[in-house]
């Protein structure tokens, strides 16, 4: 098999064989090239060691250099090399207690999550398999590298990780590499919030985000995201529903882009639902002010797992409004741009979308419509550049103290208020219209 490397790799590859040395591109970059995807990084793996490699290339960074990993740069790009290892005993599920450098390629390789992962090539030997990766490819399949629950004791992440390519790929989990995973599900426990959160959001960000239903299966989301079991069966007897909450949720993330804020959205926004459910005596059941408790929810996940504040705030803003519905007039769309946040409304239309898609057919066509109609206005009081925020205002405070108001709250008070006057009517936003109504309530 042939791989075409990128001219950077095959120079460094090529630097190290010079010297006496094996190198071989490894891990990622080769499954991906496999199977026709452009990887998004490419790992070299050598036999010289961390102080052999900084000395043949001019420009290195110690990013990880007790694990023998040197970053090589080259112009603006940069690619890891790191010595061919062998890991010491694991006592965390996270990281060794030593690494020992080896001269053997298969001893580097076998220490490696699965076998998709643990190939090697440079254009010399070409493609290096010494534990099935390219059978498990032809098959779809994810299986560890040797015994699944040595692998899965070493590194607890690779459980979800595991998920993870299987969202990805598309691929199934190989039995026994399954079961190991449900054994050691509860070691999850020792992974700090920043790598969970990091595998999560590339599951979310897949191709096949329902695939978070394998990780509820195998007690993963138990561990990392119990808040997902407490939607398990709930079951919506409505004529606007044809799925329990999990199922819903698992219908609306396929409806939606694979972008953080909406996919983290639709995860979170009817995680109120089970807390919130009544059945009236006709046996209809009801999640009245389910969207303020899973935007309550969201916010703690995304605090505990240590999101960004921009992400938490955008989220649980959406989460709160995802089932906001009115009227499509421009008034109403003005007053929800308003609410919602002109910056946000694109993506609350899209998650009201998705919501609807992953219903009933009940009515379905009536609230697309009703969707598409906002959209529609939406577009055309950005176009007529009408005003929905206090910064459209076509005066300043600046301006109202000008004519004689005092700063203060009173002053705050008259803004909104000419705000509200604005969004009803945005022909009125005019600096000569909005003063004379101050200097006429000045006077009273």
């Amino acid at each position: 098999m042939k791989i075409t490397l990128p001219n950077k790799v095959l120079l460094i590859i090529e630097n190290l064989q010079m010297h006496g040395y094996e190198a071989y591109a490894v891990g990622g970059c080769v499954r991906d090239s496999i199977l026709a995807k452009k990887p998004q990084d490419w790992d070299i793996t050598t036999s010289a060691k961390p102080r052999e490699i900084k000395r043949l290339f001019r420009r290195t960074v110690d990013t990880g250099i007790e694990h023998g990993t040197v970053t090589v740069l080259l112009g603006k790009e940069s690619f890891e090399v790191t010595t061919y290892r062998v890991d010491g005993a694991y006592e965390d599920n996270r990281h060794p207690t030593e690494v020992l450098f080896t001269d053997r390629l298969e001893e580097d390789l076998k220490r490696r999550d699965f076998t998709i992962n643990a190939m090697a090539y440079n254009d010399e030997v070409r493609l290096v398999d010494v534990f099935g990766g390219m059978k498990d490819l032809n098959h779809h399949l994810i299986r560890c590298v040797g015994d699944a629950r040595e692998r899965f004791s070493e590194d607890a992440l690779r459980i979800l990780r595991a998920v993870r390519f299987s969202a990805q790929l598309d691929f199934s989990i190989e039995p026994f590499t399954w079961e190991a995973m449900k054994k050691l599900a509860p070691t999850l426990q020792n992974i700090s919030a920043e790598r969970i959160r990091a595998e999560l959001m590339k599951l979310l960000l897949s191709d096949h985000p329902e695939r978070i239903r394998d990780a509820y299966e195998l007690g993963i989301t138990k561990v990392v995201l119990p808040e997902w079991d407490q939607m398990e069966g709930v079951e919506q007897n409505t004529p606007h529903h044809q799925y329990d909450v999990a199922e819903h949720t698992l219908h609306a993330l396929k409806s939606i882009k694979k972008e953080k804020i909406l996919r983290l959205t639709m995860l979170f926004h009817d995680m109120g639902k089970p807390f919130m459910k009544t059945t009236d005596e006709n046996g209809r059941d009801h999640f009245k002010g389910h969207a303020l408790v899973s935007e309550e929810i969201a916010r703690t996940v995304m605090h505990r797992l240590k999101f960004d504040n921009d992400t938490i705030r955008k989220v649980t803003r959406l989460v709160c409004y995802h089932d906001y519905r009115i009227e499509p007039t421009m008034q109403n769309v003005r007053r929800a741009m308003n609410r919602i946040g002109v910056e946000l409304f694109p993506y609350y239309l899209a998650i009201r979308l998705a919501d609807v898609k992953a219903q009933s057919p009940y009515r379905r066509r009536e609230k697309i419509e009703n969707i598409i109609q906002m959209r529609e206005q939406y577009q055309e009081i950005l176009f007529r550049a009408q005003c929905v925020t206090l910064k459209d205002l076509a005066v300043t405070g600046k301006d109202l103290m000008e004519i004689g108001m005092k700063p203060g709250r009173e002053l705050g008070n008259m803004l909104n208020e000419l705000l509200e006057w604005v969004l009803d009517d945005p022909e009125c936003n005019k600096k000569e219209i909005l003063c004379e109504y101050v200097k006429e309530k000045l006077v009273l």
